[in-house]
């Protein structure tokens, strides 16, 4: 397992003690222990999950393309569904988390949605019926994200969050190399390539609830702090039932809002992965046949770089990982940018791609969690996800505008000046200590 040491916190870094006993956890000195088994657990399931996920995703354009002969133009639909549902539902799997204290069951039932929508694509022949099962598909995962992101938080101490969040990220993307990968191995030896990769993607994914749950618990369970859990618990029980007005609350609260409006605000100013991947197969005039191992690249680097600059936030502080995090990507823009080219351009690209990923993904959440009690955990995250992710789908909307107008190099320094301008914005709304 992982092990930590945290000695005695500089002067001047004093935390605000969030809602409930859970900054007990945080105490100078003290040894952070293995991070606990549940976020272990749920990184299983994430993994496995992913596999089966992306199993659909690698397969899905020639699908609908080659398969059936849906035109392009009904591909973008289904991509827009399939990128823009699960954040329009956020919102509800947090609240409904919070609303019954169930943080399991609601993740249980977001996971069994998206693993029931698999065997349902061999049904599925025309634009709306496919439409139809990736909305619900993307629903399941609106409904688990901030259950489950909940869950990680208040299983792990607030000094070793970012590591607890670095962990689970790395295994998810673990599941998000392997699934194409798996895919590509059924296609080339099954006869109905497709419908046998839709069946074991299903199965899969029902290995993941599986594993959920079996073995993730309903409530706490912190290496070193089973006491200090359980009075937790007990405060969460008191507490006052949860409402939408008590979730939109905590709008109120300073550093919430901060995290929300920095987030969505440096979200509209992050273009779409396929935007990336495709500037460098126009820079590099790279195959198309390679073109789908691009992906492969952001992802490895994001395995490799998740639990390291989890660690790291945990040290420095996630605010500061974050933001170097759009740092990074802001460099990946500049060398898309610049005229000269080179064989070490699509490498250095990938790798600053996943670092962005590695230093935000996780982090945002680790750094949202300190500022939210653990009775809105889940709605809180909500919030903030949410806001960052319907702010990156308008900023796509925007790119692929500009690019039919002015070009793709023009929108790309577009999406760079702004993200150079609201980068620079939230390094100063984002000073002073962090809450934990």
């Amino acid at each position: 397992m992982y092990l930590a040491e945290r000695g005695p916190a500089p002067a001047d870094e004093s935390e605000e003690a969030p809602a409930g006993r859970e900054a007990r956890a945080a105490q100078p000195g003290r040894i952070t222990r293995t991070i606990s088994g549940t976020v272990v657990a749920l990184g299983a399931v994430s993994l496995i999950t992913d596999v089966s996920s992306e199993m659909v995703t690698a397969v899905l354009p020639l699908y609908v393309v080659a398969g059936l002969g849906l035109s392009p133009l009904g591909f973008g639909v289904l991509d827009g569904v399939y990128n823009g549902v699960s954040g329009l539902v956020r919102l509800f799997g947090g609240h409904l988390a919070d609303r019954g204290r169930r943080h399991k069951a609601v993740a249980v039932a977001g996971y069994g949605l998206s693993a029931l929508c698999k065997p349902l694509l061999l049904l599925a022949q025309t634009l709306p019926a496919i439409g139809a099962v990736l909305a619900l598909d993307r629903t399941g995962k609106g409904i688990r994200t901030a259950p489950r992101d909940a869950l990680i938080s208040l299983n792990s101490t607030p000094d070793n969050r970012g590591r607890a969040f670095g962990v689970h990220r790395a295994m998810d993307t673990g599941g998000a190399l392997l699934g194409p990968l798996v895919a590509f191995l059924v296609l080339g030896v099954a006869a109905d390539g497709y419908d046998a990769v839709f069946t074991l993607s299903f199965c899969v994914a029902a290995l993941g609830v599986l594993v959920l749950l079996l073995f993730v618990p309903s409530g706490r369970a912190v290496p070193g702090q089973a006491a200090q859990a359980e009075e937790a618990q007990a405060e969460e029980a008191k507490a006052e039932p949860v409402t939408v007005r008590s979730a939109l609350a905590l709008l109120r609260r300073p550093d919430v809002r901060r995290l929300a409006v920095c987030a969505t605000l440096l979200g509209l100013t992050t273009v779409s992965d396929a935007f990336v991947y495709l500037l460098l197969q126009h820079r590099l005039g790279i195959a198309e046949r390679w073109f789908p191992l691009l992906p492969l690249g952001t992802a490895g680097a994001f395995l490799l770089l998740a639990l390291p600059l989890g660690m790291l936030a945990d040290r420095v502080g996630r605010r500061r990982v974050f933001l170097g995090g759009h740092v990074a990507l802001l460099f990946a823009y500049g060398l898309l940018l610049v005229p000269a080219q080179s064989g070490l351009l699509p490498v250095v690209v990938l790798a600053l791609h996943g670092a962005f990923y590695a230093a935000t993904d996780g982090v945002l959440p680790a750094a949202a969690a300190g500022a939210v009690p653990p009775t809105l955990r889940a709605s809180g995250l909500a919030l903030i996800g949410t806001g960052q992710a319907l702010a990156r789908f308008c900023c796509s909307l925007a790119v692929g505008a500009a690019w039919t107008v002015i070009g793709d190099r023009a929108a790309l320094a577009l999406a760079a000046g702004g993200l150079a301008i609201c980068a620079g914005w939230a390094a100063y709304a984002l000073r002073g200590p962090e809450t934990r």
